[in-house]
């Protein structure tokens, strides 16, 4: 079956729009993929206004939403992956639907050190808290007749 998310968030759109009320989203800015200007966000999250007076060319498909708006009065493109949205509800009374919170892909900027890398850093780059004992390889229980 196809992914529920993007019916659903057409849907609220247009139910949204339908009753009147002025259709917000809220964004996940960190998740991969995801183009929206820089500085508007709090804490990795990004509300948008969503409604026709606010955007142009504004498309809900199978994988993203995207739109152009302005955004200190100059024009830009917005591209979100579906997977990043949210939430989308209604400004006036909160009404809508919110979404899991997705799983963030590790961007190039983020590195995990492998195990090998690990021993290769050396011992005094590692604080002496974080130097710890070898442990034995024997168990410390005895058996007792």
């Amino acid at each position: 079956m196809l992914d529920q998310k993007p019916y659903l968030l057409r849907a609220i759109y247009e139910w949204i729009l339908d009753s009147g009320y002025t259709p917000y989203m809220q964004v996940m800015v960190d998740y991969q993929d995801v183009e929206v200007p820089s500085g508007f966000d709090e804490k990795g999250i990004m509300l948008l206004n969503i409604s026709p007076q606010a955007t142009n060319q504004f498309q809900i498909n199978a994988h993203q939403v995207s739109f152009w708006a302005r955004f200190r009065g100059q024009p830009m493109a917005v591209n979100v992956p579906v997977a990043a949205v949210l939430a989308i509800f209604a400004k006036e009374n909160g009404e809508g639907m919110g979404f899991d919170m997705p799983e963030i892909p590790l961007t190039p900027m983020l590195s995990v050190v492998s195990s090998r890398e690990k021993s290769e850093i050396p011992a005094e780059a590692v604080s002496a808290d974080q130097q710890k004992p070898a442990k034995r390889d024997r168990s410390h229980l005895r058996v007792i007749k």
